[in-house]
């Protein structure tokens, strides 16, 4: 299952299950959050690979820097990423 798939069920998911929704918003006092959103995704049957998911992250940054009025040196700090978007969708 790719991450964008994986992604998406997880947000179903999510949206359907209070309890798995607030583990998920819960990551980000973790001291490692990606790894422990990837675990809980994948807990929840929805795989994540940590590894997976930062590539698909970069490709996703990469693509939007490239997509910038001819291509921007440097990213935006207010684009966020992957992780923070997905938990900003759960709010």
């Amino acid at each position: 299952m790719d991450v964008n798939t994986a992604l998406e069920m997880l947000y179903k998911k999510a949206m359907s299950d209070e309890n798995l929704k607030a583990s998920l918003i819960a990551t980000q006092e973790e001291k490692e959050p990606v790894e422990s959103f990837c675990k809980l995704a994948s807990e929840a049957g929805c795989p994540l690979d940590m590894g997976e998911f930062f590539s698909y992250n970069e490709q996703m940054l990469s693509n939007m820097l490239k997509s910038t009025n001819g291509g921007a040196t440097y990213p935006i700090e207010e684009w966020g990423d992957c992780y923070e978007q997905f938990i900003a969708s759960l709010m």
